[in-house]
């Protein structure tokens, strides 16, 4: 195979006109009339709440820690490329060298003809990173999930789910039939009152939380998790997504971070945060790993993920394992950004060097206002709604990266003092149940941010 030709040149990315996303007109006459109606009044609703959503902003990503959207320079705090990893050249590079010798797709599921070699050397990679036996890739982290916990739970079993839990635990969850109980979140003693109160009623009981919680930046603490699961004969399913390559010894994510690495039964990472590239994997034991490969449906019944991509996360790993000053900068970052937040009246929850910062504003609308003033002055951040988020619990969510410089952060602040102003009143922490204190039973939380 001949070399790669170089891309073309992208077109310059112009501001979407208002009318872009407007729906086109069906003739009354035909039978799709009335559901294109009827899907434009459930677009009228969101969008008079304030939650319509669209892909009006496409960007480009040239340099870490900032994008190139509608004809702007964004400094970046809205991604999760927590390493600055994302535009790194050496992953793209590893992609590239290997696109120009065996082109791009994996041609089939990899049980089928689509297992490549290189699919099994990350997979390696990954069980090292995590301290497992094994681990197998997914397609993403949506996929991990919604495969996984149906593969390992059922109608006789139990799901103690956190309030907080991402959208693909929430669907994972339903997915399985199991009984789900939803818990406080990051709460022990409520998990342990509801493991006590159900003692003997089911075949397996999972705890399934999040290492790092995504829209609110705080940690499970899964040394507590884990002596939960020993006490009460039950077994522990974290997803590391916003942890993996970020805490702990090495980047290996929250087990490490709060000494249990091995003691957690399954483990879901990410590659499309810290390692900057794209998909998911589940970690475990081997007996784990085999019964995914024969009964999780979305590993099964997909294309494998294209052999380039895992040439570009090993060496995504390979740089962020020989390059600790990313961490070390990441968490300096993320303390100047708090304290710089402190200072003008905006005190952020959450441990001082962590990397998820909210802002909660509350209302929607506001949210999406305050989000477009910080764009206007150069700064791309997360305007985050229901249902991401409870109703009344909208904020601005800032990510911070090993790639931003001082004086983007400090920009960034001086932006939101303008834009906001100092914090009016404490609000409560709120779930995303809608209270302060979720209810432990078979309700299910609103579905989180995507993955």
């Amino acid at each position: 195979m001949g070399p790669v030709p170089a891309p073309t040149e992208l077109p310059r990315l112009e501001a979407t006109p208002p009318d872009a996303h407007s729906v086109p007109a069906t003739p009354a006459s035909t039978p799709a009339a009335a559901l294109d109606q009827s899907l434009r009044d459930d677009l009228a609703a969101l969008a008079a709440a304030g939650l319509r959503r669209s892909l009006d902003r496409p960007a480009t990503r040239h340099d870490p820690g900032s994008i190139e959207s509608c004809g702007a320079h964004l400094a970046d705090f809205a991604s999760n490329d927590y390493l600055g990893l994302a535009a790194d050249p050496r992953p793209a590079a590893a992609a590239a060298a290997h696109l120009a010798r065996a082109g791009l797709g994996a041609g089939a599921a990899r049980l089928i003809g689509g297992d490549h070699p290189l699919h099994h050397a990350l997979e390696r990679a990954l069980a090292d990173l995590k301290g497992t036996a094994r681990a197998l890739l997914f397609p993403s982290g949506f996929a991990a999930n919604a495969g996984a916990l149906p593969a390992l739970a059922g109608p006789e079993d139990a799901i103690y789910s956190d309030a907080l839990n991402h959208a693909s635990l929430v669907d994972g969850c339903r997915l399985s039939r199991a009984t789900v109980r939803i818990l406080p979140h990051a709460d022990p003693d409520a998990l342990d009152r509801a493991l006590a109160a159900d003692r003997g009623r089911f075949r397996r009981r999972w705890l399934v939380v999040e290492g790092v919680y995504s829209m609110d930046g705080d940690l499970w603490p899964l040394d507590r998790l884990v002596e939960l699961a020993r006490r009460h004969a039950a077994f522990t399913y974290v997803d590391d997504a916003h942890a993996t390559g970020v805490l702990g010894p090495d980047g290996r994510g929250s087990a490490a971070h709060w000494q249990v690495a091995g003691s957690i039964d399954v483990t879901v990472g990410t590659l499309g945060k810290a390692l900057g590239t794209v998909g998911a994997f589940v970690a475990g034991s081997a007996a784990l790993v085999e019964t995914l490969v024969n009964r999780a449906r979305t590993f099964v019944f997909t294309t494998a993920t294209p052999p380039a991509l895992a040439a570009a996360t090993l060496a995504a790993l390979e740089v962020a394992a020989t390059e600790p000053e990313r961490r070390a900068r990441l968490h300096a970052n993320a303390r100047r950004l708090r304290t710089g937040l402190a200072a003008i009246g905006r005190p952020a929850p959450g441990a001082e060097d962590g990397h998820v910062v909210p802002l909660v504003i509350g209302d929607a609308g506001a949210t999406v206002a305050a989000g477009a003033a910080l764009r206007a002055r150069g700064y791309a951040v997360g305007a985050i709604r229901p249902p991401t988020v409870p109703p009344g619990a909208a904020r601005l969510r800032l990510s911070v990266s090993a790639a931003h410089s001082p004086a983007q952060i400090d920009g960034l602040v001086a932006a939101i003092a303008a834009v906001l102003g100092p914090e009016p009143r404490p609000r409560p922490i709120v779930t995303r149940s809608g209270s302060a204190d979720a209810p432990v039973g078979p309700a299910e939380p609103a579905p989180g941010a995507s993955r």
